[in-house]
């Protein structure tokens, strides 16, 4: 736990990560950047970790860029998140092909099991790209959702152009860029950046990754490696690379153990990952 995340780690492998600053809608802060980061990283080498659940204590699930970090933009672009994590020069490539900022959405796509947001209330910029990080969304319905950094006469930073193309047509992206206006979960599940939509998307969003959690973790993990290379690999590296995932897998102990466990109509007892 963090003053900024709350930390649940569930037997089953299930990590359950809640933003805990409600008394601002869990806005973005230089600590909340840091603190994104740091989670995502440590899970990054989590050997135990067999899914994640990303919400929002109280209201909102992230309300974007707090009222600070915009009084900030007054006095310029240099210090707008702080001096921690985050950083202030956009240029700099600090985590790999991306800045600070970027990675506090990109880093769920590092970590090597599924990440699930739930996500209620409010997902306004920031916190919209935080929750198109993760692998699924779980909305509530009448969530307020909004790309929504025009308004402040910026445009979307923290990786929104990668991973907004790969759920919303270009136009449908262009529009929502353009205007930043808000629309609902239920719009959100026909343009494609929800996944489901749920009454109470925490407890959905908890049960999904208990299901996923009880599969088998090696075949899991091989299954986010290849739908993350699929956005970039051309067809012929990205069957060579099915093959090689399936080649790995097959006759593995864990592997061998999902079919023992089938045949047997049992609940299947796997091993950590190596």
């Amino acid at each position: 736990m963090t003053d900024r995340i709350e930390w649940t780690r569930h037997a089953d492998g299930v990590v359950e990560l809640q933003l805990s600053r409600d008394d601002k809608m869990n806005a973005l802060d230089p600590a909340m950047f840091d603190a994104l980061i740091a989670a995502g990283e440590a899970l990054r080498d989590d050997k135990a970790a067999r899914a994640v659940v990303i919400s929002g204590r109280g209201k909102a699930f992230c309300a974007g860029l707090d009222m600070a970090s915009f009084e900030r933009m007054q006095q310029g672009a240099a210090g707008v998140l702080g001096e921690g994590a985050a950083g202030t020069d956009l240029l700099a490539r600090t985590h790999g092909i991306a800045n600070a900022a970027q990675q506090v959405a990109m880093v769920w796509r590092e970590v090597p099991v599924p990440v699930i947001a739930a996500v209620h209330g409010v997902a306004f910029g920031g916190g919209l790209q935080v929750a198109l990080g993760a692998d699924i969304r779980v909305v509530a319905p009448d969530t307020k959702l909004s790309v929504m950094e025009i308004k402040w006469g910026l445009v979307p930073d923290m990786a929104g152009m990668v991973l907004m193309r790969e759920l919303a047509r270009a136009d449908v992206v262009r529009e929502l860029t353009f205007t930043g206006r808000i629309f609902s979960g239920e719009e959100a599940l026909r343009i494609g950046f929800a996944t489901r939509l749920s009454a109470d998307p925490l407890a959905d969003a908890l049960q999904m990754a208990h299901e996923i959690a009880g599969k088998s973790p090696d075949a899991i993990r091989a299954g986010k490696r290849l739908l993350n290379a699929s956005a970039h690999q051309s067809a012929a590296d990205l069957l060579m690379a099915e093959s090689v995932e399936q080649q790995a897998l097959i006759g593995s102990a864990n592997q061998v153990e999902a079919v023992k466990a089938n045949i047997e109509r049992r609940a299947p007892r796997f091993d950590t990952p190596a």
